[in-house]
């Protein structure tokens, strides 16, 4: 596609903010649109529209890190610890409705260590206190209740596949208000 944002000037090349003022000029719809090729070999695809919108950041992007876990948010919390440098966790929770793994205190945590966002295939609890943090999160739906912390199981840096869509470790993720968007390469260079 080229330089999304070729006549707009970026400062901070590689950081997160450079990231978001590249994606501020197109919207996910227009990446669509303008790259039916990549759509077609499918190195440009859209997850299904099922996640919520929390947190202050209803745009995101970045380069794509991949848990996959199941009622236990140890793994989660401990990628969270680390620097961000502007990824995105993708979290494969199986899909479950009966807890939270992701809840303010981690977020608050990935917001200070400068991830672009997280993605929670499964449910996020402090709703209000993920919604003050200026970090982009989707998930399913919101839980009151939390997730074990026993730390058995799980699996990083795999292959997953939420909303009808595969996901491997280092793709590149591009969200806003119409939905999220896979890609093979990094469309924003």
């Amino acid at each position: 596609m080229g330089n999304l944002s070729a006549s707009h000037e970026v400062t901070a090349v590689g950081s997160y903010d450079s990231q978001l003022a590249r994606m501020d000029f197109v919207s996910t719809a227009e990446v669509c649109d303008a790259n039916p090729q990549l759509i077609a070999s499918g190195e440009l695809r859209a997850l299904q529209p099922v996640f919520q919108i929390y947190g202050r950041r209803p745009v995101l992007c970045g380069p794509i890190v991949t848990l996959k876990v199941f009622e236990d948010n140890v793994l989660v919390r401990d990628f969270l610890e680390e620097k961000g440098n502007g990824r995105v966790l993708v979290v494969d929770g199986g899909g479950s409705l009966r807890c939270a793994i992701l809840g303010g205190n981690p977020v608050v945590q990935a917001q200070n260590n400068g991830w672009a966002g997280i993605v929670v295939n499964g449910c996020i609890r402090d709703v209000d206190e993920i919604n003050g943090c200026d970090i982009g999160v989707r998930a399913l739906a919101s839980h009151p209740m939390k997730a074990s912390k026993r730390g058995i199981g799980g699996d990083k840096h795999v292959p997953i596949t939420i909303a009808g869509t595969r996901i491997c470790d280092g793709e590149w993720l591009y969200a806003d208000a119409d939905g999220i968007l896979i890609s093979k390469i990094d469309l924003s260079v």
